[in-house]
């Protein structure tokens, strides 16, 4: 297909609610050294894109900005020096915050944060996996070095990152327990969950023995709340931007704290990959937006009853 010179792209102008996204007319960027130019098939929503439009880290975000972490399309167009992809390759990847970003028709990538989309899924709904899978890889794999028989409880366990993480908590060996609606129950006991809370009735401290690794995708008050039900020595591994305590707090109880974030690279992304092929790992996609609905797309982000990820497709509009 041909380039056009024009798209549409969700384009942010000021700070504030889901109704300060707004679909426009742009430029199709040039892909510079380093870069391809994407054809966007997918991009996955994410509570760190509510997160930045609402201005709440303002330093983050230059605006006008387009959001949109999480990418899976084909390429288009190379950029000086790239040699690892062809125009017409099946694509899918994480931009880094700083960027322009997903929702939009094209979207220039650094080639080394994309591998080859999986095969096992079509490209709109690979655009789901990117973030979610780098974040609980890297709590549960890298930073917490989950082994068999440790004990995990994942906060938000039906969500984006959560359902993952309870997958590959799953896989390493772990006795996985996960805090949700009572909904969602049945969803994560297909997905390996041991134990559940419905944290809508229950205090989980009350519910849950206690635990080797708490990866906690909520934040505020969940954090230092997390901290009862380690065991002596235990890590809690916090995935929100407030994240509501810190390395101090944890280690005067003899406790540990770390903070994990994605980066971008499409090396790591193979082993993902490999998963998703081979039926290891399943991504939840509850819906599937258009670009003019990403005001919706935030609003259910927001109200976290999600399950799964919510992707954005600029060939639905």
């Amino acid at each position: 297909m041909t380039v056009p010179t024009r798209m549409r792209a969700v384009v942010q102008s000021a700070f504030g609610g889901p109704e300060t996204l707004v679909l426009a007319e742009t430029d199709v960027p040039e892909p510079g050294p380093g870069e391809v130019l994407v054809r966007v098939a997918g991009a996955g929503v994410n509570p760190g894109d509510a997160v930045l439009r609402s201005g709440r880290v303002p330093e983050l975000v230059t605006l006008p900005w387009t959001p949109g972490n999480d990418v899976s399309g084909t390429v288009e167009r190379l950029g000086a020096g790239v040699t690892r992809f062809a125009p017409g390759d099946a694509v899918y990847g994480l931009l880094a915050l700083a960027r322009r970003g997903a929702y939009a028709e094209f979207t220039a990538v650094p080639a080394d944060a994309l591998a080859p989309a999986p095969r096992t899924l079509d490209l709109v709904h690979a655009g789901a996996v990117p973030l979610v899978a780098f974040t609980a890889w890297q709590a549960l794999a890298v930073l917490a070095e989950v082994r068999p028989g440790d004990r995990v409880l994942v906060h938000a366990a039906a969500g984006g990152v959560g359902h993952v993480a309870v997958q590959l908590a799953k896989e390493r060996g772990a006795y996985v327990i996960g805090t949700a609606r009572a909904a969602h129950h049945p969803y994560l006991r297909d997905l390996g969950a041991d134990e559940l809370v419905d944290h809508t009735v229950t205090d989980f401290r009350a519910a849950v023995a206690p635990v080797d690794t708490v990866l906690d995708l909520v934040g505020g008050a969940y954090g230092p709340r997390s901290l009862d039900v380690l065991r002596p020595g235990g890590l809690l591994v916090g995935a929100a931007i407030d994240p509501g305590t810190d390395e101090r707090r944890a280690a005067e109880r003899g406790l540990r704290y770390v903070w994990v974030s994605a980066r971008p690279s499409g090396a790591a992304l193979e082993r993902i990959t490999e998963r998703v092929d081979t039926g290891r790992l399943r991504v939840t996609v509850q819906r599937v937006h258009p670009l003019a609905e990403a005001p919706d797309a935030h609003r259910a982000i927001e109200e976290r009853r999600t399950r799964g990820k919510l992707v954005l497709a600029p060939a639905a509009d």
